[in-house]
């Protein structure tokens, strides 16, 4: 559809949508604001912050325990660890490694 195109069932042409050949309206006043002087980001930063204290708090139960629990668990297993891998750990528990070599009942 081009620009000077008559309408099929007026015969003229009825302008760009919003300018339908009617006349121009009178008594409406607009008014305009430049976008730069609208302050579009007016109070984010103090927002932001208090949004996220609040966001943070409502989720502090449910992520704080797990962690703190699977840092206390592999805080665990890693001091056992360095213990049977010590040699006062590999000297409490001599029965064990002797019978995996003297060919003792094997487990598993």
């Amino acid at each position: 559809m081009g620009g000077s195109e008559l309408d099929p069932k007026h015969g003229r042409y009825m302008g760009p949508w919003g300018n339908f050949g009617s006349q121009t309206q009178k008594g409406i006043i607009t008014y305009a604001l430049s976008a730069n002087r609208q302050r579009p980001l007016a109070g984010t930063a103090r927002a932001a912050i208090f949004n996220t204290y609040r966001r943070c708090k409502a989720q502090f139960l449910y992520v704080v325990p797990p962690f703190a629990a699977a840092y206390l668990l592999m805080n665990w297993a890693v001091e056992k660890n360095e213990f049977y891998n010590s040699k006062e750990g590999r000297a409490q528990a001599p029965e064990e490694s002797d019978e995996a070599t003297q060919g003792g009942p094997v487990r598993g």
